[in-house]
């Protein structure tokens, strides 16, 4: 089926296009292009992403790609199998099947008559993690890759662990896409098929949390994918971005320094975002960035992108303490390379009267946090929403041990990644260790810079972690995030010590006292050399001006800290509206809310509770969906469990109702 419609300045819109896999199944695709393409062929750009190309993705969609087929390329959207109007199933995240078809999605694009013969893929998040797993299959169309918000390493540096501790996103995240599952896709698209697809998706998607915590250690489920396991794979051209408040930023450092393919690297103030549409501000103009380097290794024009610097990321000011910020005060900056020759690792050590860089005693600390040190910390994965950036850390200190500098004599410009040299005793066989690195204004308020969490157990090794010695010492390096920073004359610098971050990561199954040796404790710090020189980097941000979208949406999201104050339960409820979106032209209404809450006991780690509920709907004037997911995650000592549910309904009646009841083992988390 091809449904195919004219749209002005020269561009033409196919709004479903069915690609044939060669088992049979069809993916659905939609694809704007030149006009007389097909006379004169263009090169191809994939967006190859399981969103559903006709709600979920629409306007976000609309608001670049037919902006890059007046540039002269044919910009593919596909809906990955079993998902959107896509037939087939999905089973999990960038399976062995998923790659197979985008390498045989991109050898179709490339046989087609409106395309030269090249393809580049492109995508944020789930997209930017497939790009660079297909060119790591290198594809022989397949010529260059933009890769956002995304990550080399599923295991370490991705939604579902950090430092090997187990990260509230990713109960969220297993929500997101369980609710996305239940989907069926759009009649007006695929016709009489629509039930028999729906309910295969219903019964055979399954419970992707359930197989996710069956792996908490980084075994060959998590090496799958992960394209840090060899990066000689990829041997075409790479743009890598993100943003400092996006959960994947480390991923750029790590991909400009260690592939040898062409590679270039950005980094600014957003979250969870396309650049042209980042938040935190400045946004920038990313499409005509975009093109310039297609341009360069698809079109074999000379735009200049291949002789810049490898590295430019925004050097972020002080800002008061937000949970939201719609800008950021900075300045753009260049590094040639990573690591930079510009900068230098500087040594703070710790000192047990709470110093940090200066002489003073050097006696042990003792330390176990409240389990509400987290609960100011936001999202792991930023989306700008209001309230899931880290607020006034303050309070979070009152539960930690914290060591900070004399007031700053000189502006200092920190770019990199911060890391402590921690020697530590502790008294139970399971432990974490969570850092804060702040920014401190002369009137005290804090704000967090950086973080990084680390499970104890695994302090030689993700894949074979091992139990704890209770009194014995142990030296361990724990990294934090990349970031580019301004400390202002005046300020301090802090460090927070935690031995909890909830939900930001689920606590040991035991109240941990951990003992620090600060003598034999290092804070390294990434300094530049000199002042950094600003550069005039992109113009203001623009998106596609060429068609009309005929949608309203109203989304919106919010957040709300509680505390039981007979009980001290502490509770974090998130509201995500993605919004109710009316397709006038197409007679068609899609929304899609969440509700988020977390709940602990300042004392008791077992009490620690997340629950996640999504509700879908869609309809047409005589046909409605509905679907709402369930799932709550809580723990013992010993074990996980997992409480899941699923109900579908069609015009108003139930047609499946699905329930889960899952105890998964705890493996040294």
């Amino acid at each position: 089926m091809i449904i195919d419609h004219p749209l002005p300045q020269t561009i033409r819109e196919i709004e479903h296009l069915e690609i044939p896999m060669p088992d049979g199944t069809r993916l659905a695709a939609r694809v704007w292009m030149p006009e007389g393409a097909e006379a004169a062929p263009v090169p191809a750009i994939l967006e190859f992403i399981p969103y559903r190309k006709n709600d979920k993705t629409l306007e976000r969609d609309h608001a670049r790609a037919p902006w890059m087929a007046a540039q002269g390329y044919a910009y593919v959207r596909v809906d990955l199998r079993g998902t959107g109007e896509s037939e087939g199933l999905m089973t999990d995240e960038y399976t062995e099947e998923e790659l197979q078809d985008g390498c045989d999605v991109i050898a179709w694009i490339a046989a087609q008559d409106w395309c030269d013969g090249g393809v580049g893929i492109v995508g944020i998040s789930w997209g930017g993690f497939n790009g660079l797993q297909l060119a790591a299959l290198r594809p022989p169309a397949l010529k260059a890759v933009v890769t956002i918000c995304s990550t080399d390493d599923r295991y370490a540096d991705d939604i579902h662990y950090m430092g090997g501790t187990l990260l509230g996103d990713h109960l969220s995240w297993a929500s997101v896409m369980f609710g996305i599952n239940t989907l069926p896709p759009d009649p007006a698209h695929v016709g009489d098929r629509w039930r028999g697809m729906w309910e295969e998706r219903l019964d055979g998607s399954g419970l992707w949390l359930e197989n996710w915590m069956q792996h908490q250690t980084r075994d060959a489920f998590w090496k799958h994918g992960s394209v840090c396991e060899d990066f000689s794979d990829i041997e075409v051209p790479v743009y890598a971005v993100s943003g400092w408040a996006d959960g994947y930023c480390r991923a750029v450092f790590r991909l400009v320094e260690n592939l040898k393919s062409p590679v270039k690297g950005l980094v600014g103030p957003w979250s969870h975002r396309y650049p042209h549409l980042g938040e935190p501000g400045p946004a920038i103009d990313w499409l005509t960035e975009e093109v310039r380097w297609w341009d360069q290794w698809m079109k074999g024009r000379d735009t200049g992108i291949a002789d810049e610097p490898k590295l430019r990321v925004f050097l972020q000011d002080h800002a008061r303490p937000q949970t939201h910020y719609d800008t950021r005060e900075g300045v753009w900056i260049d590094e040639p390379a990573w690591p930079s020759p510009n900068v230098e690792r500087r040594a703070f050590s710790l000192t047990s009267d709470g110093g940090l860089g200066a002489e003073g005693p050097q006696d042990a600390l003792d330390i176990c946090s409240p389990l509400w040190v987290g609960r100011h910390g936001g999202k792991w994965c930023s989306y700008g929403h209001p309230g899931d950036q880290p607020g006034d850390q303050r309070r979070e200190d009152a539960g930690s041990l914290t060591f900070q500098t004399a007031p700053l004599t000189e502006d200092c410009h920190m770019v990199g990644d911060p890391e402590l040299t921690l020697t530590f005793e502790v008294d139970k066989p399971v432990a974490q260790v969570a850092l804060r690195l702040m920014d401190v204004a002369p009137d005290g308020a804090a704000t967090r810079v950086s973080y990084g969490l680390l499970n104890l157990t695994h302090r030689d090794s993700h894949e074979h972690p091992e139990n704890l010695e209770p009194g014995r010492k142990y030296t361990v390096r724990v990294p934090m995030k990349h970031v580019a920073q301004t400390f202002r004359a005046g300020h301090r610098i802090r460090l927070g010590v935690s031995t909890s971050y909830f939900p930001v990561a689920w606590p040991a199954p035991e109240p941990v006292t951990l003992t620090m040796l600060t003598g034999e404790c290092v804070l390294e710090l990434p300094m530049r050399k000199d002042a950094p020189e600003a550069v005039d980097a992109f113009g203001a941000a623009r998106s596609a001006e060429l068609l009309e979208l005929d949608v309203t949406r109203a989304p919106g999201a919010t957040w709300r800290l509680g505390e039981d104050v007979d009980t001290g339960m502490l509770s974090i409820e998130v509201t995500d509206d993605e919004g109710a979106a009316t397709i006038r032209s197409q007679g068609y209404f899609h929304a899609a809310a969440a509700k988020e809450h977390y709940t602990i006991l300042p004392e008791d780690p077992t009490s620690a509770t997340g629950e996640v509920t999504w509700t879908h709907e869609m309809a047409r004037e005589d046909w409605s969906v509905k679907t709402v997911t369930r799932t709550r995650m809580t723990c013992t000592a010993s074990d996980y469990l997992i409480t899941a549910r699923l109900e579908a309904f069609l015009n108003g009646d139930c047609i499946r109702e699905l329930d889960w009841d899952v105890r998964i083992p705890r493996d040294h988390n």
